[in-house]
């Protein structure tokens, strides 16, 4: 007979809009054991597994901590509870749990006071005791705070076991195995229960198999990053109806490593807690955090396959993107092809048409190169080292819109964007400079066939100052440029040959040029003055730096604006990737590009 062995939630913190799947493990008639379902539809030898979901409600409340979902808040922030956009952030569960936050909280007060004009000047409450302990942590900037113990707070129930009589009432909030939580659960504990039925009679056998959750979160979503003109002016670009950005003949760029499901491990990631590494939470903030950047371009990195064309490529299709995607060849990964990741690039229907897609394989390079230079006795080593299956995507698109009223010269304007992600392995700097030495020569080839803007984007797994980002931003590199010593093959002599002709710049260096009129200030400070660079586009807690990138040709096109940086202050390193709010371990990188007026070609 059909029996339950055991159920569990890979996570057991529920999160509003993620959908949680229990396992939940049977043994068959057979005495095998099995994760299949048997649904009343197909039941297995007359039974099946009926599945109920319950939201417990109970007359004992209390409030959730907004940064430690697990924990009950003792203060809340004023400032922030008398604004809906962030009520969700203002409740803590300590006053460090506050002060740790307090860069954070600083810059969302400063944003809120320049949109709104100044308000009170209080910041924190507690709906408990302890204000003592706050008073005493603040200082300096914070010595403002003021404490209060009155006022409306919204609460919710406490975390409690299931019981007759202990005024809890369960309602049935779901009738299958899945279920996806609303903003009604949100404070509630959930149940779930499992139990084996007849399938004739529909009366339940046997004692049901439960699990109950924590409290229902909302989901965390980060402040929002707004799009900084880089002309000196403090003002948001134009915005049409939808408030996608919108500038006659510009459009937006927006470069992502994502992280693949199959990255975001346990083991590489222990300091994230388990529901914010989960791929049901992050995959909805991932798509929630590119769809509202509007963006007319969107290069994607580290994309599995099933993700992109299960998850990505249909729902993106719904905001009136098209979808072109490569995966990495899988050479030298094993196991399911539908798991390896690969770049995907997305552009707006109504803003471009596709006109062509090139498929670069450094391995298929690889193996060029080894059966012309290397001898044959040393082909298996030098395979063995270059073969890594990382590829680009390389697509021309035709802009539906004009750099002016009327374009004197009546071509076409099309535009060229690669998308690619470098090696990651550090110590393999030949790889990575040939890598990008490669695709380089591509583009060359496209740029001599046509007079077209190219834009260069992806994560490229190498700090400014490099072998591969000079090559990038220079056209060459120094002979007796370091990296140039880790070259065991060969590939890199002679170093004249380390060139190229497009004369690519990096977009975010836009921020540190000089201006007229004032308002980067807070923006240059986020970059890196030595190379012009952002100090961090990837952030763990191991590492903190800069390996994403967009390029573009300074002939062809500048910069209007850029998204701004993230401030390493406010980075909670400790917690999440690089917070629970971000969900990937690299930030997203936007910018908006005019094309140059055609008067030369």
């Amino acid at each position: 007979m059909l029996s339950v062995i055991r159920v569990h939630l890979p996570s057991e913190i529920p999160i509003v809009g993620c959908e949680l799947t229990p396992y939940v493990l049977v043994r068959r008639p057979d005495k095998t054991a099995a994760t299949d379902d048997v649904p009343e539809s197909a039941p297995l030898e007359g039974y099946f597994l009926r599945y109920r979901w319950y939201r417990v409600q109970s007359d004992k409340k209390v409030t959730i901590c907004s940064v430690h979902p697990t924990e009950q808040a003792t203060l809340q922030c004023v400032f922030c509870s008398k604004r809906r956009a962030l009520v969700a952030k203002s409740y803590h569960c300590s006053p460090k749990c506050f002060t740790d936050a307090w860069q954070h909280h600083k810059t969302l007060h400063e944003r809120a006071a320049a949109e709104n004009g100044n308000e009170e000047d209080e910041l924190s409450r507690f709906n408990s005791t302890g204000s003592g302990a706050l008073a005493s942590t603040l200082s300096g900037s914070m010595s403002n705070l003021t404490l209060a113990n009155n006022g409306p707070t919204p609460f919710y129930p406490s975390s409690i076991a299931q019981k007759n009589n202990g005024g809890e009432t369960l309602i049935e909030v779901g009738g299958c195995k899945t279920y996806t939580p609303t903003a009604d659960d949100i404070g509630y504990v959930l149940k779930f229960e499992c139990v084996v039925a007849n399938a004739e009679t529909k009366q339940s056998v046997g004692h049901p198999s439960t699990i109950l959750t924590s409290r229902v979160i909302p989901a965390p979503s980060p402040s929002p990053r707004r799009l900084i003109p880089v002309n000196g002016a403090e003002v948001m670009s134009h915005m049409d109806q939808d408030g996608r950005i919108q500038s006659a003949g510009s459009f937006t760029v927006l470069s992502y490593n994502i992280l693949s499901d199959t990255s975001a491990s346990s083991d590489l990631y222990s300091y994230c807690p388990p529901w914010a590494l989960s791929w049901p939470y992050r995959r909805q903030n991932l798509l929630r955090e590119i769809v509202g950047y509007r963006a007319d371009v969107v290069c994607l990195q580290e994309v599995q396959s099933d993700h992109f064309h299960e998850i990505f490529a249909p729902e993106l299709d719904k905001h009136g993107y098209q979808a072109l995607y490569k995966r990495k060849t899988n050479e030298v990964l094993s196991g399911s092809t539908s798991a390896i990741d690969g770049c995907a690039t997305f552009f707006r229907r109504d803003r471009f048409s596709h006109v062509k897609k090139y498929d670069v394989e450094f391995n298929k390079a690889a193996q060029s190169l080894t059966e012309a230079i290397i001898p044959h006795t040393q082909k298996r080593s030098a395979l063995n080292r270059l073969v890594k299956d990382n590829i680009a995507l390389i697509v021309v698109l035709e802009s539906k819109f004009g750099n002016q009223p009327t374009d004197p010269s009546g071509k076409r304007q099309l535009i060229c964007v690669a998308n690619t992600h470098v090696n990651v392995q550090q110590e393999l700097k030949d790889v990575k400079l040939w890598q990008v030495h490669t695709l380089l020569k591509g583009l060359e080839k496209i740029a001599a066939s046509a007079d077209i803007p190219m834009l260069v984007c992806g994560d490229f797994n190498t700090l400014p100052g490099s072998a591969p980002h000079t090559l990038l931003v220079r056209g060459k590199v120094d002979p007796l440029h370091p990296d140039l010593l880790v070259d065991p093959l060969g590939i890199l002599r002679p170093h004249t040959k380390l060139t190229h002709q497009l004369p690519l710049v990096s977009a975010y260096s836009s921020f540190v040029r000089p201006v007229m009129g004032l308002g980067l200030d807070q923006h240059r400070r986020r970059m890196d003055l030595n190379t012009n660079e952002p100090l961090f586009t990837n952030c763990t807690r191991e590492f903190i730096g800069t390996h994403d990138y967009i390029f573009y040709t300074a002939d062809t096109l500048m910069v209007e604006s850029l998204l701004e940086l993230l401030d390493e202050d406010g980075l909670r390193k400790d917690t999440a990737l690089p917070s629970p709010e971000w969900s990937s371990n690299h930030i997203a990188l936007l910018a908006e590009f005019r094309c140059m007026p055609r008067t030369r070609r």
